[in-house]
């Protein structure tokens, strides 16, 4: 009898908080108004074309459709793994990706630490906008920028080493520069605007903290090492865990305007290699299988790496 009273009152409760959940919804319909253009962009433009995806365990005829094609399992898997590009492509992708992270992730973070000490604020204002600009540049302009200043014939950057008098380098040409060139613009273009998050979560340092090491005789840089950086670690764990999800997330639009005949030792990386083969070689399926391969390896770093800061830290993203 204790028993069944006990069920009821539990099934009563679910029941009036299902009715509350759905009265809260109606009385904050207005929010569920707001995200719905963001919920439907996410529904239309990526979930929904996750369908196709079987179309890389097919061989696609687009006469045919996706339903009608054969069925041919693993075999652009296999293609794929056992062609001679293979471990070129992944090298270079890894090896570039791996190089923007560790020069553009720390960078943000000691511009972010430097920012919060200026206090003229004039200065501080006018440098976080220098720094901040080049991140509205499009990715067009900014390679034709690239080109431009490291042309061998009328390029800025050329003619300041020849001045020095140094021998510059064939910058666009030669493969051994390549990521070079390609990492050091894209510091430039996005480390300011990455310092904005970390100000962010700098802004919620307690003063009282600093007043109380100034008090006991802590310098500026022991301040910052141990008040400052203490607080921005979460927000540094959640970004090395996205970044590292993205590993192989290297985008094509950059690359390929950058990329010549020349320099396709060193630049041709998967996404390149995709976009040649489903748009301009128009092989479908087979591109499909590559590009899904690399979200899947994605997708396995992302699990692997928040795993890891689960169990060494509390900060993950779930």
């Amino acid at each position: 009898m204790k028993e069944s009273v006990e069920y009821e009152l539990s099934n009563k409760g679910k029941l009036r908080g299902g009715k509350s959940t759905w009265s809260r919804m109606l009385q904050n319909w207005e929010l569920y108004v707001f995200i719905a253009p963001a919920f439907l962009y996410f529904l239309i433009f990526h979930y929904a074309p996750m369908y196709g995806i079987q179309i890389a365990f097919k061989n696609f005829i687009p006469s045919k459709g996706i339903m009608n094609s054969d069925w041919v399992g693993f075999e652009h898997f296999e293609r794929f793994f056992n062609s001679y590009y293979f471990w070129d492509l992944l090298w270079n992708t890894l090896s570039l990706s791996l190089y923007e992270l560790a020069i553009g992730f720390p960078l943000p973070i000691i511009l972010a630490l430097a920012f919060n000490e200026v206090r003229n604020g004039i200065f501080k204002k006018s440098v976080q906008t220098i720094t901040y600009a080049p991140h509205f540049i499009s990715v067009v302009v900014m390679a034709g920028m690239i080109i431009t200043f490291l042309s061998p014939s009328s390029g800025m950057i050329i003619r300041l080493i020849e001045l020095v008098g140094l021998e510059p380098a064939s910058f666009l040409d030669d493969p051994r520069w390549f990521k070079t060139v390609y990492v050091l613009s894209s510091v430039w273009q996005n480390a300011g605007w990455g310092t904005i998050i970390y100000l962010a979560a700098l802004s919620g340092v307690d003063p009282q903290l600093h007043e109380a090491a100034i008090v006991d005789g802590a310098s500026r840089f022991k301040r910052v090492l141990h008040i400052n950086v203490p607080t921005i670690i979460p927000t540094i764990s959640i970004l090395l865990i996205l970044n590292m999800g993205n590993v192989l997330g290297v985008g094509y639009e950059k690359v390929l305007l950058l990329q010549n005949s020349l320099n396709m030792e060193s630049s041709d990386v998967i996404s390149t290699f995709v976009y040649r083969s489903g748009l301009v070689n128009a092989q479908f399926s087979f591109s499909t299988a590559v590009g899904l391969f690399n979200s899947v390896v994605n997708a396995l770093l992302l699990i692997t790496v928040n795993k890891i800061a689960k169990r060494t830290s509390e900060t993950s993203l779930w």
